[in-house]
């Protein structure tokens, strides 16, 4: 009989466990989503219609460069270097200057 219980004690152990696990997921989870959403609100309110139409068209071939580039947007507003909003002209020059820098940094195998 004792083992019973013991056996039920460690599976109560467990489901709590578990629980407490997928409830700091969901709280991480809601956390991005909240991030996310607070993000898309500010680069609306920096971007004209067309630019932000560019950036969506970068997200859908790179993903992870549309991140960089649009917390790249955000700083640079709050730094006061660039001055919304920001036409799809303007973020096609910052596009050009990024990967102008990019393809400068070679690397030769001696």
């Amino acid at each position: 009989m004792g083992s019973d219980a013991e056996f039920e004690e460690i599976q109560r152990r467990r489901m709590l466990q578990l629980r407490r696990r997928l409830a700091e997921e969901q709280r991480r989870a809601e956390s991005r989503e909240r991030l996310e959403a607070e993000k898309q609100a500010v680069l609306r309110s920096l971007l004209t219609p067309e630019a932000r139409q560019r950036l969506t068209n970068i997200r859908m071939v790179k993903p992870e460069f549309a991140d960089q580039l649009e917390l790249q947007l955000i700083q640079a507003v709050q730094g006061g270097r660039i001055r919304p909003p920001i036409t799809d002209d303007q973020l096609r020059l910052l596009l050009s200057r990024i990967v102008q820098d990019r393809r400068e940094i070679k690397i030769r195998r001696m």
